[in-house]
């Protein structure tokens, strides 16, 4: 801190060509409070070109001409691409949100996995052969590439929420216009130029810089065949509403209010460790952040204990330190929003027993972590996403009534089950309203794996075999085999 930085200034990325602007947006490093880079403050025009690029793209050779297979080929070696500059992904986005840089290189050294799954999948997508109840008739299926998708992401992981779209939108045959968040737009600018470099034909994967503007043209655009959204919930709704004026197919992966369950025979240590992940592992800034804790009656003082022990050895601080546990919030407006949250918990009765305040001399927008307890299910902080270090601790008696607290959202992200008890584990998991549920773990995700919510956490799912089909259109095809006219007057 104290020493100014090099701003470095990036265009957006069009039919695989860098493309400026007169208007420009600052990034601001939420560790220093800093602009370390800019980046356009792009407009509908800039969406009309890159749409007609990715359009082009997708009904010319050579990318419609491509075989499954040969776009598996693309994708493996863009996850190559990847794992050679994970260090180099890690520092960009922990400059841009101020996530730890440890979790960020772990998360990028990660990410080829995605790609190399989907490579896989990608001749793997087939149709069927259907029954056919018509004499003389052979009937079967193809999956197709919706086609143009429109990709807008959030600035809690830029990197990982694109590439949970991308791959699987790419191995399906789709072609791109990416919208990334104005406050961490740099990691998808970097990884458009890699696309380019493995050999993706220009116009596949197109990057549109910029806010709001932005947003609403690639939404309501005419030339987009579907919408792939992660953010928030409000955000969502007014996306799928817009969407629908066009029957654009959107998928939105949204928020979360998710519980992480205690009962009684858990193992206590290692369910501590849990809920501290679930909560303050990226300061909370996730969209399945345990956010609700909730602790059977007999244990409940016990861990609340062990809890705020270990909480207060949290060491906030510089994200590139190896030593520090939790960043920044990421920036300006969500800092005052997770403020604002402690004091509305307040209001509301809950009980402050651990943090609630802002740490002012380490750098900006830290907040200490927050443990609030006395919590209802019907408060506010109860009820509505945070995304930042707040915990709200909840007691419960009974299986059921844990359950039924659970369950008491909108929401249906995830959750967590912690108990020995293997029949309890399995019998509350299938019991709970959520897209994820964790046993005895938390903030666990893979490739393999569907994600996605029930009620308000979203539409559709990403990750695993359901995340192709979410890019494609299914065609049936019916071949009459006898090759004799037919009475053109009857159906069948």
């Amino acid at each position: 801190m104290g020493v100014e930085p090099t701003i470095e200034s990036y265009g957006m990325r069009i039919g695989g060509a860098d493309v400026l602007h007169d208007k420009y947006l600052d990034t601001v490093n939420p560790y220093t409070g800093q602009t370390w880079a800019r980046v356009p403050d792009g407009d509908a025009s800039h969406v009309d070109a890159a749409v007609k690029a990715a359009r082009d793209a997708f009904e010319t050779e050579p990318w419609s001409m491509m075989t499954a297979t040969q776009r598996g080929h693309l994708l493996r070696k863009l996850g190559d691409i990847v794992a050679r500059d994970a260090e180099a992904f890690a520092r960009m986005e922990t400059a841009d949100n101020g996530k730890l840089y440890r979790e960020m290189l772990g998360q990028w050294r990660y990410l080829p996995e995605y790609f190399y799954y989907f490579a896989g999948m990608a001749d793997k997508l087939a149709g069927s052969v259907l029954a056919s109840d018509r004499q003389n008739f052979h009937l079967y299926t193809r999956q197709e590439p919706v086609g143009v998708v429109g990709a807008i992401t959030a600035w809690n992981s830029p990197g990982m929420l694109l590439i949970m779209k991308l791959a699987a939108g790419l191995a399906a045959g789709c072609t791109f216009v990416v919208k990334p968040s104005e406050y961490t737009p740099i990691s998808t600018i970097e990884l458009a130029k890699r696309a380019d470099e493995a050999g993706f034909p220009p116009g596949v994967f197109n990057v549109v810089t910029g806010g709001g503007v932005v947003g609403a043209a690639l939404v309501n655009h005419p030339g987009i065949d579907k919408i792939a959204f992660t953010g928030g919930t409000e955000t969502g709704k007014r996306i799928a509403a817009s969407a629908a004026a066009n029957l654009t197919r959107v998928s939105l992966e949204l928020g979360g209010k998710s519980p992480n369950i205690v009962f009684e025979d858990a193992d206590l240590d290692v369910a501590v460790n849990g809920a501290i992940a679930g909560i303050f592992g990226a300061s909370g800034q996730s969209c399945s952040a345990g956010s609700r804790l909730l602790l059977q009656d007999s244990i409940h003082d016990r861990f609340l204990e062990k809890l705020i022990q270990q909480t207060r050895t949290i060491r906030l601080g510089d994200p590139m330190d190896a030593e520090t546990q939790m960043g920044p919030i990421a920036n300006e407006p969500q800092y005052r929003k997770v403020l604002s949250s402690i004091e509305m918990a307040k209001h509301e009765g809950a009980r402050l027993v651990e943090g609630g305040e802002a740490v002012t001399d380490i750098g900006s927008y830290f907040v200490k972590p927050t443990i609030f307890t006395d919590v209802t299910n019907d408060m506010r902080i109860a009820q509505e996403e945070v995304f930042g270090p707040i915990l709200s601790v909840i007691r419960f008696k009974t299986e059921e009534e844990a359950v039924a607290i659970a369950n008491d959202t909108r929401f249906g992200l995830a959750a967590a089950v912690w108990t020995k008890n293997v029949h309890r584990a399995h019998r509350v998991s299938a019991k709970l309203r959520a897209g994820t549920v964790w046993i005895n773990a938390y903030r666990v995700v893979s490739y393999m794996a569907p994600f996605g919510g029930f009620g308000e956490s979203g539409l559709g799912r990403e990750n695993g075999p359901d995340a192709m089909r979410e890019f494609t259109e299914t065609k049936t095809v019916f071949v009459e085999l006898s090759g004799q006219p037919r009475d053109p007057f009857k159906l069948g």
